[in-house]
């Protein structure tokens, strides 16, 4: 029996809580078979990213080809595509194979504030990638990149969710991060006409690295496995959740989340 397909077009992170890393671990996790398209390789730990090299457009291409030719997908999930021209390649090699589910983390930066997308690429991951995506999974840093929406309290969300919709995405999930106004991490899902509030207890841990890259990797799992969009949420939510809460304290900075918590004995 073949089992759910997941792709995942991303960076490498070396520490191995983030990019690549945690897209595969989530889909193994998660019961979905991944594969992977390789976008940049970056230098990095739990203190920060200390280099960033980036893997030239039409090799880019080539792995896409290579694995939607042969292997396909039921579900593509991007991540940090660094760069103008990798997005072009990507956004051109979605085009060229047919159509599933595309879940797009519009990754800006990482964890610790250090740039993993171009400047003068943030155009062109409006135009040519977010048009693609059934869910878009914005933070709050990155909705204010994309649309210029300010969130400073969850009556915000939905304005800051409006914004990335109209860049025509058909859902948008809007992730609440620390709001002040609330002691639950909240998200607003939003497909332009429907909004529904996510929400899970707040976590006092400072082993939170990955969780942008585990919640979209999630997503997709679940939508592999043929959940609809709010049950792929809500499920990828819980899971990242207790990933959270487990989370690995290695290295002098950010931990990584736990892929495996769901394994530990209680």
């Amino acid at each position: 029996m073949t089992p759910p397909l997941a792709l995942t077009i991303a960076g490498s992170d070396s520490g191995g809580g983030a990019g690549i890393q945690a897209d595969l671990k989530t889909f193994a996790e998660l019961d979905v078979y991944g594969t992977s398209v390789l976008t940049a390789l970056t230098a990095q730990n739990t203190v920060g990213v200390h280099g960033v090299h980036e893997v030239p457009p039409a090799f880019v291409r080539a792995q896409m080809d290579a694995v939607l030719g042969d292997i396909g997908a039921d579900v593509i999930k991007t991540g940090m595509l660094a760069s103008a021209p990798i997005i072009a390649a990507v956004a051109d090699g979605l085009a060229a194979h047919d159509r599933r589910p595309v879940v797009v983390d519009p990754v800006c930066a990482s964890k610790h504030g250090d740039p993993l997308l171009r400047p003068d690429a943030v155009d062109a991951l409006r135009e040519r990638i977010l048009p693609l995506a059934e869910v878009v999974t914005p933070n709050l840093g990155e909705v204010a990149v994309l649309t210029g929406v300010e969130v400073r309290g969850v009556d915000d969300l939905r304005a800051a969710a409006e914004g990335v919709n109209a860049l025509g995405p058909r859902w948008v999930l809007v992730k609440g991060g620390p709001l002040p106004d609330t002691s639950d991490a909240v998200d607003l899902l939003f497909d332009g006409t429907t909004e529904v509030s996510v929400s899970a207890p707040r976590l006092d841990t400072a082993d939170t690295h990955g969780t942008g890259c585990t919640l979209a990797s999630a997503i997709a799992a679940f939508r592999a496995r043929g959940l609809d969009v709010e049950a792929a949420v809500r499920a990828a939510k819980d899971y990242v959740s207790g990933a959270i809460g487990s989370g690995i304290r290695i290295g002098a900075g950010i931990g990584p989340v736990d892929h495996a918590w769901h394994r530990h004995p209680p």
